[in-house]
């Protein structure tokens, strides 16, 4: 779809995940309009919305989806029936997927430290951005968790430095691709590889290719950090022209 005018109002579609959350109030405070809805409003999210100027709609409509709506954000939980998801469709909107949300709005021309692997994500990501916090570098970070030493789990700051956990899981109902394939990786840290998630992928070659998809996009000035312990990750990097480490 072509865009006329840049986006300056947003609308969720499950505004209440722990990431949406995040990214929707990460966009209130750039100063642009957002609202959204989600099946289930309660706290703490639900509070934390409403302390950050955001009032989320219990339940999924039609009449959700305000007439003047730039682009829909369209959570991962979200499938094919849902009346806004319909309605989107029909109204022929501007609809993303979160992963594109943070590339377009919030990675691009950033080094963007991306944390992969079947196990031990959320911790190495926790883990990086804390070091980095240390060395004084005030990294942006999105950690699928709650990390006690930095209490919230995604800081979208103007950092020049992004850590970021990178969920080999689909993007959207629309876009079946890895969500880390969006990240635009400057250094893509692999902690091992293994068959997961058989709701979406048939045997571990197919998470492996998403894996590959994933390093061929590292520049040859970025960085690869692979477990050597695993011959699963070793396997998928064995190509790679960035940096091996």
């Amino acid at each position: 779809m072509r865009v006329k005018k840049a986006p300056r109002k947003f609308h969720f579609l499950g505004i209440c995940g722990t990431a949406m959350g995040a990214v929707a109030v990460a966009l209130q405070e750039r100063e642009f309009t957002v609202t959204g809805s989600d099946e289930n409003v309660y706290p703490p999210m639900s509070t934390f919305l409403q302390e950050k100027g955001i009032a989320p709609l219990e339940g999924y409509r039609a009449e959700n989806i305000p007439a003047d709506a730039d682009v829909v954000v369209i959570g991962n939980a979200m499938k094919r029936g849902n009346p806004e998801v319909e309605a989107v469709l029909n109204r022929r909107l501007l609809y993303l997927s979160l992963p594109e949300v943070l590339r377009n709005f919030f990675l691009r021309g950033r080094h963007n430290l991306v944390v992969t692997g079947t196990h031990g994500k959320t911790t190495t990501t926790a883990l990086l951005a804390w070091i980095m916090e240390k060395a004084g570098r005030k990294p942006g970070y999105l950690i699928g968790g709650i990390p006690t030493n930095f209490g919230e789990g995604a800081r979208l700051n103007d950092s020049k430095y992004f850590v970021i956990e990178g969920d080999e899981y689909d993007s959207a109902f629309f876009d079946k691709r890895s969500k880390f394939v969006h990240y635009l990786p400057e250094l893509v840290i692999v902690n091992n590889i293994e068959f997961d998630h058989a709701d979406i992928f048939n045997n571990l070659d197919e998470i492996k290719l998403s894996f590959r998809r994933l390093l061929n996009i590292v520049p040859q000035n970025g960085m690869v950090v692979v477990n050597g312990d695993d011959p699963n990750a070793v396997e998928v990097a064995k190509d790679c022209l960035a940096q091996m480490v």
